[in-house]
């Protein structure tokens, strides 16, 4: 079950308080403004705290912290294959943050995903909000593959992203029974979560095969390595109502 989304009245609801393209010295901060709300930063811009890779280890060494941008880097000429994910767990919850990737780039924003025995894999439990280099991508002439997409549920109007190698503003708005993404300002996925319907929408998916995909009402975040260059930065988080929430295990 798909749907496209279009330009709309929805779009004006709850705007966010975050601007679409920070830059220089408001990189990685919080206004007096967003502290009042709630919102917090979960990348300081200085070094990887409070992130750990999804086995539970420290972050792999492919993941550096420079000018207050966090980058997925090669090193000794390879990607790792790890992904980062916070070291707490989030329910209800709106998340703000600046992506951009390299010509033919792919990762992902992972969200709600938890690690268990029978799905050690992120993708196995988590939603993803799809970062992509359509252009460039094999994947962007898929249409529910494109930057901004509910991966390989919904599909985002098309040319919302921007050319590789310019920066990208992603909003999640994670509520209890619903799920909301933007990307640059417009609306890119709105669904229902948890029921009837979205059982619909997974068993018409390529998770079909996954039972853990999507059944959680609070995970980790987490920034995909899909072994090609990614950078982030603003990552900010604040929780919505009384979702439970904790260290993740």
């Amino acid at each position: 079950m798909r749907m496209a989304f279009g330009i709309g009245a929805t779009l004006m609801l709850m705007a966010s308080p975050v601007a679409a393209q920070p830059a220089g010295d408001r990189d990685n901060v919080l206004s007096a403004q967003e502290r009042a709300q709630g919102w917090r930063l979960l990348f300081n811009g200085r070094d990887l705290a409070g992130w750990r890779s999804f086995d539970g280890s420290a972050p792999a060494r492919t993941w550096t912290v420079r000018d207050g941008t966090l980058a997925l880097t090669k090193a000794d000429g390879q990607m790792s294959g790890t992904d980062l994910v916070t070291a707490d767990m989030f329910g209800a919850f709106e998340l703000t943050l600046d992506w951009k990737v390299e010509r033919g780039g792919n990762s992902g924003i992972l969200y709600l995903a938890r690690r268990l025995p029978e799905a050690p894999l992120l993708y196995q439990t988590g939603l993803e909000m799809q970062v992509l280099d359509d252009e460039g991508h094999s994947d962007g002439k898929i249409p529910t593959h494109r930057a901004g997409s509910l991966y390989d549920m919904t599909v985002p109007p098309a040319g919302v992203s921007r050319p590789a190698g310019s920066w990208n503003h992603a909003r999640l708005l994670v509520e209890r029974g619903r799920i909301r993404q933007w990307l640059n300002g417009t609306l890119t996925a709105d669904v229902s979560y948890g029921d009837d319907a979205w059982r619909k929408r997974v068993a018409a998916s390529k998770f079909a095969k996954m039972p853990r995909f999507g059944t959680f009402q609070s995970g980790v975040i987490g920034l995909q390595d899909h072994g090609e260059p990614v950078a982030f930065r603003n990552i900010k988080l604040r929780r919505i109502g009384t979702s439970a929430t904790g260290a993740a295990k």
